[in-house]
């Protein structure tokens, strides 16, 4: 399987700018920290199997995503598969995550948001892998079924000129 850890050979991952800014989306707000103070009394096994449980969702959809042919960053501390694009023939992450919902029926997200230079970014997507197992399942099944063809057979758009 085709995977690294994340941040390994991404232009910008791990830096300030706008990924910093971004990351900052996440913070909890003042009400959350009530729920985060009742998360703190949960038991142990809570933990532990939540952890198994979004462990066995990364490697089946970071899995999945190998075998469809892109390149997997397996990820450590987030819930997002970072993949990159261009072994599928594909170069530009906005015009690819247009397209992907009609080709698969599946959407990512153009990791070139989160880039101060957009073009370090553009060839590569990531998935959330926070889902049911079995929307992961159909997810792969999916993207491994699905025709991506190449940059050059665009229309500008992310659509295909077949």
């Amino acid at each position: 399987m085709n995977t690294e850890s994340a941040g390994d050979g991404i232009p910008g991952a791990g830096h300030g700018g706008a990924l910093g800014e971004a990351n900052l989306t996440y913070v909890s707000a003042g009400p959350f920290q009530y729920a985060v103070a009742e998360a703190l009394s949960l038991p142990e096994s809570y933990f532990t199997d939540f952890r198994a449980d979004m462990l066995a969702k990364r490697n089946l959809l970071a899995a999945g995503l190998a075998e469809a042919g892109f390149r997997v960053f397996r990820p450590s501390g987030t819930y997002f598969v970072t993949t990159d694009i261009r072994p599928l023939g594909q170069t530009d992450g906005f015009a690819f995550c247009r397209a992907l919902p009609e080709r698969a029926g599946v959407v990512a997200i153009p990791n070139a948001v989160f880039h101060d230079h957009r073009e370090e970014g553009a060839p590569f997507v990531r998935f959330a892998f926070c889902k049911r197992t079995s929307v992961l399942e159909e997810a792969v099944k999916r993207l491994g079924s699905a025709s991506y063809g190449s940059s050059e057979t665009s229309d500008g758009h992310g659509h295909g000129l077949r």
